[in-house]
């Protein structure tokens, strides 16, 4: 059914931000990643009013993707991630790697999938959602704890494996990706020394010179990404890690850049990903939905509680870190919307993929708050909350 009049481009904005808006409040009054609810959000809109996207309105989702991941980059505290390289390092590898070549296998010799689309059920299946552990964390008081902390930099290392898989995978290997790569490297070298000498020139100035100068530079690369056939979130994951202590440094900015991705951008992506996905497809490919779901949780626990265990964690913590590195939500509908774009898959593949992300959002974060959250005292965890 289609009830929206898609001629007015002020009533396709109204209605969009209106789904925006609830989306956000019963985010609120159900303690859910509001990501979350504006995918479900775009699912029944998509499917029971018609709604559809647009050109406008894919230029404000696409550039809420980049920023949302260059805000994820920036998240990681440097000091953090050199005092826990190690383990992170390990079980972040092993969380991407397992369900990467296991879903990819599967997709490819059970689900009878393209060698390309196989690689983005990879890709789709490999991620761990750092908005949905971080917010876990936050509300556990685990996030000031070298627990919490090691969860955080572990995710990390794996979302930076889905993403430099979704650049590489896809890449043409010619002049541009070594432009690319060239670019990259020199934005993260001089961006975090520029760009604060020009936020403390220009503050108090609210037309923030400095941010636009970012955005400029974030434009650019993932232009420049697109050229190489590349993915715009790739560069902009690895400038938000560079930009990370500078983002530390003034809180007041990054705030800024988070109240601009959080209200009006990302909305726009979360629903639009939403509005890909048909019901009627993801009934049809229920059995498909389950074994990829499966497949990923089964192999994250494969790959992770070994290492966990090896590390000399409890059998608890060990339980608790593994299934909050198998959650997924922001790189896994990312990846599987970059597939449907580019014809990798087609709309019932899409559905399934993004149907299995959404439940691993949900059901290994609603299992580990549950059965393995690490006894502490409350008020002792609550005083250590950042």
């Amino acid at each position: 059914m289609h009830i929206i009049d898609n001629g007015n481009m002020y009533m396709v904005a109204a209605v969009w931000m209106l789904l925006a808006a609830l989306s956000a409040g019963l985010a609120i009054r159900f303690k859910m990643a509001a990501a979350l609810v504006e995918i479900l959000i775009g699912i029944l809109a998509g499917n029971f009013i018609g709604l559809h996207t647009n050109t406008w309105i894919d230029f404000l989702a696409g550039f809420g993707s980049i920023l949302l991941t260059y805000l994820a980059g920036a998240e990681i505290d440097p000091v953090v991630l050199r005092a826990q390289i190690v383990p992170a390092t390990v079980l972040g590898a092993a969380s991407f790697g397992a369900p990467f070549v296991a879903a990819g296998l599967y997709a490819y010799f059970f689900a009878h999938w393209s060698l390309d689309g196989s690689k983005i059920a990879g890709i789709a299946m490999s991620t761990t959602s750092v908005a949905v552990v971080y917010a876990v964390m936050v509300e556990s008081g685990l996030a000031g704890r070298q627990f919490g902390q090691l969860i955080l930099a572990a995710c990390f290392f794996t979302d930076l494996g889905t993403v430099v898989a979704l650049g590489l995978l896809f890449a043409n290997y010619n002049i541009w990706l070594v432009l690319l790569v060239v670019s990259i490297v020199i934005s993260m070298l001089v961006v975090p020394k520029i760009l604060p000498i020009v936020f403390e020139r220009t503050r108090g100035y609210v037309s923030e010179p400095g941010l636009r100068i970012l955005f400029a530079i974030i434009f650019l690369l993932s232009a420049i990404a697109v050229y190489a056939k590349s993915e715009g979130v790739l560069p902009a994951y690895f400038l938000g890690l560079a930009c990370a202590g500078m983002m530390i440094a003034h809180p007041d900015i990054k705030r800024r850049l988070q109240t601009m991705a959080m209200t009006l951008l990302t909305p726009f992506y979360f629903l639009k990903a939403g509005t890909y996905v048909s019901l009627r497809d993801a009934w049809q490919g229920f059995g498909l939905i389950g074994a990829f779901f499966a497949v990923k949780v089964i192999a994250k626990i494969l790959g992770v509680l070994p290492l966990a265990r090896a590390f000399k964690f409890g059998q608890r913590d060990a339980n608790y870190l593994t299934l909050m590195m198998a959650t997924g939500l922001t790189f896994g509908t990312i990846s599987s919307l970059y597939g449907l774009t580019h014809h990798y898959i087609d709309q019932a593949q899409y559905t399934a993929l993004v149907t299995v992300v959404i439940l691993t959002a949900l059901v290994p974060t609603i299992v580990a708050q549950a059965l393995f959250k690490p006894r502490e005292d409350p008020q002792e965890m609550e005083s250590e909350v950042p």
